[in-house]
């Protein structure tokens, strides 16, 4: 599933980026587990992350939002959201074992 998921839109706020996923329609409800806040803040410091459960009760990313002072731009948002994500992905797999 990672490697098929892609940046859906970067959206650039005053203090951050927002680098969505997936729609956020897509889940009932959305929130931050702590587990998931620490992992994004320590790829990215600062960063924050949007999950939701999907019908198999599996957490999933919907976004990541991105400091703009620890990023260059959109591109480089984007990159670092997805390492984000895949540290996350990697977490969830490991912990699924």
């Amino acid at each position: 599933m990672t490697s098929q998921l892609t940046v859906k839109a970067v959206e650039h706020y005053e203090d951050h980026y927002h680098v969505r996923f997936r729609d956020a329609d897509d889940f009932d409800e959305l929130e931050t587990p702590d587990w998931a806040r620490d992992l994004a803040e320590s790829e990215v410091p600062g960063s924050d992350v949007q999950m939701g459960r999907d019908e198999t009760d599996d957490w999933l990313v919907q976004s990541v939002g991105v400091p703009v002072d620890r990023v260059d731009g959109e591109g480089d948002a984007s990159r670092k959201a997805l390492r984000v994500v895949t540290l996350i992905n990697d977490h969830e797999m490991f912990d699924s074992r």
